[in-house]
């Protein structure tokens, strides 16, 4: 019995596990899109390859198990190496699979003819393209298991365009059962009883748990932890929820503190990079002793020469560590100094937010719109978020109370992920936790990156309510007079500043177009009444385009998570 290329892609991906596919299909690949939709994969047609790419990764984080994204050849390609980029860098299960230039066409000049694997290594674990027909389920079942094991990233597949309708008979083939699931490795006893004897000499310990501990489903060990040994704790942005935000012991109000007068840090899954300022000096101390917990070998003594070294999986090493401090009944004193400095600090923070929350102005400043959003959407709703100030001031803002319920920029800073994240995160819990709401919130440079996929989130009638913070600009930007004012000095490729956009952008019009609800809100009250219809109404995508201050930014250096430049 004969078998082609694309059913022979579609089964074996089938047999991997793989629930989902973004992508956007063409010459060659619309078979197998076809293929795995007759196999029982879910495919959702995205329009662009960026966003498919990106909604793909979503899903490797937030399940587990990777997405894929299928792409044509040469520019379609190239399009979703952003998506295998940000995969990588954020340590997340991705399989591309991106079809090529027929083979016996290669170095004449060939529709869209490109070194594909060749330019696929430098942003993935594995670039591959298979040998023949045969050894097609073998090369996928060694790209997932590839992409899940160790620390996670994308893999790309290269299927050249004659392999697609090429047919072979099924004895040939090499068929694979389903990769087991990665394996769980713990530290060495010796390290865990060293970290926690350098934990339990701590004078002002901080916790900081990164998003390789939502990954690793860590969470009830973490909050255990927490618990038992009372320490401080600092999520990264999409590590917020595996504690609770409202836990008492989350000290993010008082982020710059933290860092920069703990004596002791342990590292949950989280990396000394841009985010937490190399773990250097002046934003951290001199002296700090940091207990690095991490998957990966080479991550550990990255920047600061760490006092242990814990490898292996999150949530199983936190068990040991559980293990070790039941033996020692050690608890970080809740009347330490440290502890009444931190909490000074957070209530001097959170009561400088309030007053700026609560001002009656018009237009409204970015604190008061979050601080609608917060009182009015779902506890347990999935929050996308991107953008400069929105995603900043959002992040303290706005509170999460479940692991992996927040996804944003991440490790590598990507504008555009937004709409392809909220897409995926709708699709999943669409299967998985049924009535659990996405909530997108975009600056309105950031949507601009993908808003045409307002179009897939009708099409697929996916119940997402996305909020743009538009104030007119990247970062700043100019009210209507002003802008009015600029106009005259001439042209205004010379005389608008690069970081303008146009005022009274009506983007809710994009979602009335598709079928959605679009609102367009300048107040309070109307931000109220725009919120709760789109959260009562659970059926119908909705976007609320809110106006606000373009002169509006964050507090003055209180959360110097970004002292960057280049956002």
């Amino acid at each position: 019995e004969a078998v082609s290329g694309a059913q022979l892609i579609a089964q074996a991906l089938r047999a991997q596990n793989i629930e989902y596919m973004f992508g956007i299909v063409g010459i060659p690949v619309t078979e197998i899109a076809v293929a795995a939709q007759a196999v029982g994969i879910k495919y959702v047609g995205m329009r662009n390859e960026q966003a498919a790419c990106y909604a793909a990764s979503a899903v490797g984080y937030l399940t587990g198990r990777p997405g894929v994204c299928l792409v044509v050849s040469g520019p379609g390609f190239l399009h979703a190496l952003g998506g295998m980029a940000n995969a990588t860098i954020n340590c997340w299960p991705l399989i591309v699979i991106g079809g090529s230039s027929d083979r016996n066409q290669e170095t004449m000049g060939a529709f869209q003819e490109f070194p594909q694997v060749e330019a696929g290594r430098l942003y993935n674990k594995l670039s591959v393209r298979p040998s023949s027909l045969e050894v097609i389920p073998a090369v996928i079942e060694k790209a997932v298991r590839t992409s899940m094991y160790g620390r996670p990233g994308s893999c790309y597949i290269d299927i050249p365009g004659d392999f697609v309708n090429l047919q072979v008979n099924k004895s040939s083939v090499k068929y694979m059962e389903c990769c087991l699931p990665p394996p769980i490795s713990v530290a060495e006893h010796s390290a865990v009883s060293k970290a926690a004897s350098v934990i339990a000499l701590s004078k002002q310990p901080l916790l900081i748990i990164g998003k390789g501990a939502a990954y690793s489903h860590a969470e009830n060990n973490i909050r255990k932890l927490v618990d038992l040994c009372g320490l401080p704790f600092l999520p990264t942005p999409m590590a917020k929820g595996v504690v609770p935000d409202n836990h008492p012991n989350c000290v993010a109000a008082a982020r710059s503190t933290a860092l920069q007068h703990a004596d002791v840090i342990i590292l949950l899954g989280a990396r000394l990079n841009w985010i937490l300022h190399f773990g250097l000096p002046p934003r951290y101390r001199q002296d700090v002793k940091v207990i690095q917990i991490d998957i990966c070998a080479e991550e550990l003594g990255n920047n600061v020469r760490p006092a242990a070294t814990l490898l292996g999986d999150i949530k199983a090493v936190t068990e040991q560590l559980l293990e070790e401090f039941n033996k020692r009944s050690w608890k970080y004193p809740s009347n330490s100094e440290w502890w009444q400095k931190l909490r000074g600090k957070i209530k001097n923070n959170e009561e400088r937010s309030k007053v700026l929350a609560l001002q009656k102005s018009l237009p409204m400043n970015y604190y008061t719109v979050f601080h609608h959003i917060r009182e009015l959407i779902p506890k347990d709703c999935i929050l996308v978020s991107e953008g400069a100030n929105t995603m900043d001031i959002g992040r303290t803002m706005l509170p999460n109370f479940y692991p992996r319920q927040r996804l944003d920029a991440g490790t590598f800073g990507t504008m555009g992920v937004g709409l392809g994240f909220a897409i995926a995160a709708a699709i999943v819990a669409r299967d998985h936790t049924p009535g659990r709401r996405v909530v997108c919130i975009e600056g309105d440079s950031a949507f601009g990156f993908s808003g045409m996929e307002v179009e897939t989130i009708c099409r697929y009638n996916l119940p997402i309510l996305i909020v743009i913070v538009n104030n007119n600009g990247i970062y700043t930007g100019l009210d209507a007079n002003s802008w009015e004012e600029m106009l005259k000095f001439g042209d205004p490729t010379t005389c608008v500043p690069p970081v303008s956009l146009l005022p009274n952008a009506h983007y809710e019009k994009i979602m009335s177009a598709f079928g959605g609800k679009g609102y367009f809100v300048k107040t309070p009250e109307e931000l109220q009444n725009a919120l709760k219809a789109s959260v009562t109404d659970k059926q119908t995508p909705s976007l609320i385009n809110v106006v606000i201050d373009p002169q509006s930014e964050r507090k003055k250096q209180e959360f110097p998570w970004l002292t960057r430049s280049n956002l």
